[in-house]
């Protein structure tokens, strides 16, 4: 309704949910159903009422960026729809990595299982870290600057190139012990004649999408001034292309997580 109310000719809306049921009355409801025309389905399999398309907007990130494989369904609008020179919305992104010395969410997170009312079920440590946390992390205790692991330009880039691997650096800015990396992502809308931008990153507002939590089962001593050295793997899962295989190497060890 903002394009179309922005002065667009024609505003195709495209929704697999059911959701798009009161979407449709909502358009109704403003007036806008001889500019906006909503169609329920895939976007891969819908027919469009036009060939092309001059703008494409679509609020596709999700957790850790890459999570449910969103993207890929508008690369495919893009392919099939964006005439050449048009615009997307947005049309860069960049995901990176954080080492973070929180020992108390350690603590709450997997010391627990040291001591389960007298007995101990360490095994369990395993089984919770292998699930990356959705959370808000305290930016205070973030102890390295941040490195990008993945530059993404939507205009350009390929399905394929959305598994990925990539070697990484973290200049430690204080002595602790790492308990865990934060992923975050940053998205650029650069092609605007105002150029805007937002980051989910621990030191900006928090938003929906929040931090990325991948927990060490050891925590990890470091001092100012160390580089942490390392290489994260991410890929879609094999059986649901919508979760995530994610590997970090670091120092000689090797976390594996699966985000789902």
């Amino acid at each position: 309704m903002f394009a179309a109310k922005a002065g667009a000719r024609m505003v195709i809306g495209v929704d697999q949910s059911d959701v798009i049921y009161q979407a449709m009355d909502i358009v109704r409801e403003n007036g806008l159903e001889y500019k906006i025309k909503l169609i329920k389905g895939r976007m891969e399999e819908v027919e469009l009422p036009m060939s092309k398309v001059d703008i494409i907007i679509s609020e596709w990130m999700g957790y850790f960026l890459l999570y449910e494989s969103m993207l890929d369904t508008v690369l495919y609008a893009r392919d099939h729809y964006l005439v050449k020179g048009g615009l997307l919305l947005p049309d860069h992104c960049s995901l990176h990595l954080v080492a973070l010395a929180d020992t108390d969410l350690h603590k709450n997170e997997l010391r627990f299982w040291d001591d389960v009312y007298g007995f101990r079920m360490t095994c369990m440590r395993a089984a919770v870290t292998v699930d990356p946390s959705v959370l808000v992390v305290n930016k205070e205790k973030v102890i390295s600057d941040s490195c990008k692991i993945k530059d993404i330009d939507i205009c350009t880039c390929e399905v394929s190139s959305l598994d990925f691997t990539s070697p990484f650096t973290l200049d430690v800015t204080r002595d602790g012990d790492v308990t865990a990396f934060v992923g975050y992502f940053d998205i650029d809308f650069g092609h605007l004649t105002e150029q805007i931008s937002f980051s989910t990153s621990p030191f900006h507002k928090s938003t929906h999408w929040k931090q990325t939590l991948f927990l060490l089962e050891e925590p990890l001593s470091v001092v100012k001034g160390e580089k942490l050295e390392g290489r994260i793997t991410c890929r879609k899962n094999r059986k649901d292309p919508r979760s995530l295989d994610i590997t970090i190497r670091v120092n000689g060890r090797t976390a594996k997580y699966h985000m789902q």
